[in-house]
């Protein structure tokens, strides 16, 4: 058996070879901030106090051309809108009410872009602006469009950059993803790629938050997301950031389920991205698994549009990997069409073949019945097992 320290050499040297790789920029590491004393963008109003870092972007457009004529396709997910277009405004506070958020993400989308364009552009790459919801990724139809257009331009070697469309999400009508390190999990896994590199303010995970534990120490491999990787996880970031290292594990549960290796390591280090897909030992790796079929890996990340209780004969069978059926079928929360994704006993997602007024009227029925009451051409199938993901 290798020791983890074998593991993590041979692990660090495969991501040399990832040819799809996933970068997320976050917030503090794009912006000039105390620390950072980098050239910015000052935008139309000549301000200089934590715009856009354009001396660093270029620098991150190098690393990204280099990997672009090795033959790898790149893809971005960046922060920074809401924050440029609140500096935009003269807002020094962290932006926090919905309204605020999706104005300040109006303005700044479009000069977060723009700056983008002309430091890419220098380096001869174009860059594809991707604006999404979340609710593009829940319809399978619109995701695997998606999924194709994307494909699309690393085939015409452009650099998408995904940002999700603050304008339009709130956390209020729930199509928001939350922050942009599950977002970059989320295309990851969605597009296959083989690395995602979570640049941070943060150099790596540690045992226990070094900015309140001087003592922490550094963890720079994890195999396996166990409780006491969970526990060392500190909270939210500052400022106009809305990730913290918990919803960066979270974000790599979900590459993780993709087989893409995660490492989250510090966004300043000289030549960060070059040297992490190089295969240099910085930050922490996350090993991959095993990775889900697509199909199960979409269920499993979609939103739940309703609920199912079963009986434990049907959770039985569901947990033997068998269809279920709807005799099993207990209790139906929520109001939603044929082949949603829905939750069942809040253990196992799964696309359902009844809406949630046909459940309602045929749970308990056996195939005979069913047919009488909805027609010949149903049976008593809710789901079948390559329609399920357990969570």
């Amino acid at each position: 058996m290798k020791s983890l320290n074998e593991a993590a050499q041979q692990s660090r040297a495969l991501l040399a070879q990832a040819r799809r790789i996933v970068i997320k920029i976050g917030t503090n590491t794009l912006t000039r901030l105390p620390g950072n004393g980098d050239r910015i963008s000052s935008g139309a109003g000549g301000r200089s106090d934590g715009g856009i870092d354009i001396e660093y972007l270029h620098r991150v457009a190098l690393d990204v051309a280099d990997l672009v004529r090795q033959g790898k396709q790149v893809i971005i997910v960046t922060s920074g809108a809401i924050g440029m277009g609140a500096r935009e405004l003269g807002i020094s506070k962290r932006v926090s009410d919905v309204v605020e958020r999706q104005a300040c993400a109006a303005i700044g989308q479009p000069l977060l872009m723009n700056e983008y364009h002309r430091a890419f552009g220098v380096y001869g790459l174009t860059v594809a602006q991707v604006l999404i919801t979340r609710d593009v990724w829940d319809v399978r139809s619109s995701y695997l469009n998606l999924r194709a257009a994307v494909e699309n331009l690393l085939d015409l070697r452009v650099v998408p950059v995904f940002n999700e469309n603050d304008a339009l999400s709130t956390a209020e009508i729930g199509n928001a993803f939350g922050d942009n390190d599950q977002l970059s999990a989320y295309v990851a896994s969605k597009i296959d790629a083989e690395l995602l590199l979570l640049l941070s303010d943060i150099d790596c995970l540690y045992t226990a938050n070094p900015r309140e534990q001087p003592d922490a120490q550094a963890i720079d491999y994890v195999d396996e997301i166990t409780s006491q990787i969970k526990a060392s996880a500190g909270d939210r970031g500052t400022e106009f950031s809305t990730g913290g290292m918990k919803t960066k594990l979270l974000a790599v549960e979900i590459a993780r389920d993709a087989g893409c290796r995660v490492v989250i390591t510090h966004g300043r280090t000289e030549r960060v991205i070059s040297r992490c897909c190089a295969g240099e030992a910085l930050g922490t790796l996350f090993e991959a698994r095993m990775p889900l079929k697509n199909r199960t890996r979409w269920i499993k990340n979609s939103r739940a549009q309703g609920s199912l209780t079963v009986d434990e004969g049907a959770w039985q069978a569901l947990a033997a990997h068998n269809s279920l059926l709807l005799k099993g079928v207990v209790e139906v929360l929520g109001v939603f069409d044929r082949n949603s994704v829905i939750e069942v006993n809040q253990k196992l997602k799964l696309v359902t073949s009844f809406s949630s007024s046909e459940l309602e009227a045929a749970k308990g029925l056996n195939s005979q019945q069913v047919a009488a009451l909805l027609g010949s051409d149903r049976d008593a199938i809710v789901a079948r097992p390559d329609d399920m993901a357990f969570f």
